[in-house]
C-alpha cells in the first residue's frame, strides 16, 4: 500500500508564496519520477512541473520563474515551491508519483489533492 500525503495549501494574496509538501509511504522499492499538477474549477488537470530521479525538471509554461520543484530522496519527499503567486494559480494541487513498490511493481499513484486559493 502505497500513500502520498499532501500538505501546505490554503488561502494566500496575489504575489505572495506557498509551499507544498508530499510525502511518499508504503512499501516502496523505489521511486522514478515525482511531480505536481493542478484542476482549477472547470478545466482539466494539468502538470505544473515534474522532477525525475536523475534531476532532470519539467515546468509547465505558465509558472516558470515563480516555481520551483525539489525533493529529497532520502525522504520521498518532494517540495514545490511557488512564489508570485497569481489568482490564475487558483486550483487543487495534486502530488503524483511514479514508482516500484516490493508487491505491486511499478505504477502511478497520485495524492488526494490540496487546495490553493489565490484572492485578495
Amino acid at each position: 500500500q502505497v500513500q502520498l500525503e499532501e500538505s501546505g495549501g490554503g488561502l494566500v494574496q496575489p504575489g505572495g508564496s506557498l509551499r507544498l509538501s508530499c510525502a511518499a509511504s508504503g512499501s516502496i522499492f523505489s521511486i522514478y519520477n515525482m511531480g505536481w499538477y493542478r484542476r482549477a474549477p472547470a478545466k482539466q488537470r494539468e502538470l505544473v512541473a515534474t522532477l525525475t530521479s536523475g534531476g532532470s525538471t519539467n515546468y509547465a509554461d505558465s509558472v516558470k520563474g515563480r516555481f520551483t520543484i525539489s525533493r529529497d530522496n532520502a525522504k520521498n519527499t518532494v517540495v514545490l515551491q511557488m512564489n508570485s503567486l497569481k489568482p490564475e494559480d487558483t486550483a487543487v494541487y495534486y502530488c503524483n508519483a511514479e514508482l516500484r513498490t516490493v508487491v505491486a511493481g511499478r505504477g502511478i499513484y497520485w495524492g488526494q489533492g490540496t487546495q490553493v486559493t489565490v484572492s485578495s
